[in-house]
């Protein structure tokens, strides 16, 4: 019995293993997304604002996500292209008002003081929400055919456990190494001293490349997610001149062919970014508001180096 058991746990594990690999790049993106949301706290909130991120990301994945994926694979798999469209949408529109704020374009959000922790978690639980949706999206399409219903559901909870662990325990190694580097800095050893002295000075450089990197994978896993999904609902044109370009660049390699895709994915999720900036601003110039767009989190050029 306990060996048919360890079978099973083992089948689920590997299956997990093999259909999270295919997700790697949204892994990392969400891990480059996250940290912004943190810059600018007090260092004893931190980590507590990470936890009540990493507790939304599993809240999303367990109460939202797998539950309607399940459902809307079995009886409405057409819906699915829709929703990730206006997820890949709401990503552009996010990466695009922080684009202009590099550029010194505000819409009305005036200096609050103090970070409104709520709205920030609340900001950085609903990117997650549409990031961890592709997720567990793609690590289901990675699935064997012939699943039943609660090895699919035990595989996707077990990719749910280790993505959240993943991105999370990343995001609370950056946000905390600056403290890290100032122990090492007090220490006696000269070398340890020097070395934790390196990397706090390094720290406002990392952040700032991590938050114009979190910036980037919005732009460029929404324009990816739109041109993909417009393919899935009819209109292919977009995702056809995507495949004539990797097509056309095959010979160079799959690097190039990377590169090539995701500076295609974010110039595209740029423009629709804008677009729909544009569009959110009008209808509240309509109605005689300013929209703030900001949830709490950091600005990449806010974070100052």
């Amino acid at each position: 019995m306990s060996v048919g058991l360890l079978a099973v746990v083992d089948d689920i594990l590997s299956a997990a293993m093999k259909a999270s690999a295919k997700a790697a790049g949204v892994v990392i993106d969400d891990a480059a997304v996250t940290p912004q949301y943190v810059q600018g706290l007090t260092p004893a909130r931190e980590l507590p604002v990470v936890g009540k991120i990493a507790l939304g990301s599993l809240a999303n994945k367990f109460l939202i996500i797998i539950p309607a994926a399940l459902l809307l694979t079995a009886f409405a798999p057409w819906v699915l292209p829709y929703l990730l469209i206006l997820g890949g949408a709401y990503l552009c529109f996010e990466g695009a008002e922080k684009v202009l704020e590099w550029f010194g374009v505000q819409h009305g959000h005036a200096d609050e003081g103090a970070r409104n922790e709520k709205k920030l978690v609340l900001g950085a639980v609903r990117t997650d929400l549409i990031l961890s949706t592709e997720i567990m999206l793609i690590s289901l399409a990675s699935l064997d055919k012939g699943l039943d219903i609660w090895a699919t559901l035990a595989i996707l909870a077990v990719i749910a456990l280790l993505m959240t662990g993943v991105v999370y325990g990343a995001v609370a190694l950056l946000v905390k190494i600056d403290d890290i580097g100032l122990k090492m800095a007090k220490n006696p050893v000269q070398r340890v001293r020097h070395t934790g002295t390196r990397i706090v000075r390094s720290m406002p450089a990392v952040f700032r490349f991590i938050s114009i990197l979190g910036t980037v994978a919005m732009l460029w896993v929404g324009g990816h997610l739109v041109l993909v999904n417009l393919g899935e609902v009819g209109w292919h044109f977009p995702v056809d001149m995507l495949h004539a370009v990797e097509h056309a660049l095959h010979g160079l390699g799959p690097v190039v062919v990377w590169i090539v895709d995701t500076i295609i994915s974010a110039i595209a999720g740029l423009l629709l970014g804008l677009v729909v900036v544009g569009i959110v601003l009008g209808i509240a110039r309509l109605f005689g508001k300013t929209p703030s767009f900001h949830e709490g989190e950091e600005s990449p050029a806010d974070v100052h180096v």
